[in-house]
């Protein structure tokens, strides 16, 4: 069963929205300069070991270039306890296979989209040490100054690394983006550590940004199931107190009370599968709504407040997503809501 990291990660960086923010802080300069943001979306099926979904929290998100052509961003976000010396074997295995799983679907294809392999770790220890080019992990003979001719006949692959463990908390919390995003790398940051109870209340300007946002109640519900169930007493303490001081005070003990009874009715690891797994759908469903109006609001389609009401107040993920692709390139709002059950 995914652990707490994987789910609270899966939901905050599974929205588009939270999504691009953080590709947008990893990603060069020039790539980012020529995305499309607004058509970010995630897809479904990634390829992963069967065996590997217990520990690991892929996301898989396509969008457009703003010339037109299509790129695939693979986001394999590590969770492991320890360094992997042969992540970038597995990292190059993943992009192959979802690679080959491209082909399938495009068998006309004459070209391959560009997959952009990154993990984010948030480990204990002091960083990630492991080897990112695939090349380093192959024993080449002779002396490096000779290995030239040797080194043009392995693969070359690299991937890019977001290491929240070498960053300053200065740094995370100047990250633009949803306060979410913010507040979820700094908690994953400080999550296998005493120092997140003490570090807690030096946040409540985010969750106070937090609060004000229009998904406040959903977001808030994640974060409070996710740190009871990797805090230790003085976190919730803590957690209870920067409640208060953004929350009113029914609020807050309402917040507080229901995950304190649920994780001890149904164990730590039931209870925040199930807490999460509902934001999960929740925030896909609204994600995809925002998504489809801002491609439709960057395509210059006005929308009229029967049409995006009934778009935000859809809750069908298939329906969103038909929506959402026929938004990329259908000449009238009714074009892309028409012809689909209400």
């Amino acid at each position: 069963m995914p652990g707490p990291h994987d789910l609270f990660v899966r939901f905050t960086f599974g929205h588009p929205e939270r999504a691009a923010a953080e590709l947008r802080a990893v990603l060069p300069a020039p790539l980012v300069s020529e995305v499309d943001w607004s058509t970010l979306r995630q897809e479904p099926g990634s390829v992963v070991d069967p065996e590997l979904r217990e520990t690991q929290s892929d996301l898989l998100f396509s969008a457009r270039l703003l010339s037109g052509g299509p790129v695939l961003l693979y986001v394999l976000l590590e969770h492991q306890s320890s360094v992997d010396r042969w992540m970038a074997l597995r990292m190059l295995r993943y992009v192959v296979r979802q690679l080959e799983h491209w082909r399938k679907e495009h068998p006309e294809g004459e070209r391959l989209p560009v997959i952009i392999p990154l993990v984010m770790y948030h480990g204990p220890g002091e960083g990630w040490s492991a080897p990112r080019r695939v090349e380093e992990l192959f024993a080449l003979p002779g002396p490096p100054r000779e290995r030239g001719h040797w080194q043009a006949l392995v693969p070359r692959f690299e991937y890019l690394l977001d290491d929240l463990t070498s960053e300053r908390v200065e740094a995370l919390m100047a990250r633009p983006g949803p306060p979410l995003v913010r507040l979820a790398l700094l908690v994953l940051r400080f999550g296998r550590t005493e120092e997140l109870a003490r570090r807690l209340p030096d946040w409540t300007a985010l969750f106070a940004e937090l609060q004000a946002h229009p998904d406040a109640w959903e977001e808030l519900e994640a974060l409070v199931c996710y740190l009871f169930q990797v805090g230790d007493r003085a976190t919730r303490d803590a957690m209870a107190g920067v409640l208060a001081s953004v929350v009113d005070a029914r609020g807050a003990e309402e917040l507080m009370k229901t995950y304190a009874e649920e994780l001890t009715e149904q164990g730590f690891a039931q209870g925040i599968e199930r807490g999460i797994s509902q934001g999960i759908e929740r925030g896909m469903a609204r994600g995809l709504a925002r998504s489809v109006l801002r491609v439709l609001d960057a395509r210059g389609l006005s929308v009229d407040d029967g049409a995006r009401q009934r778009i935000l107040s859809c809750t069908n993920p298939d329906m969103l997503e038909q929506w959402l692709e026929r938004a990329l390139t259908a000449a009238t709002v009714p074009d892309v809501l028409g012809e689909l059950p209400q």
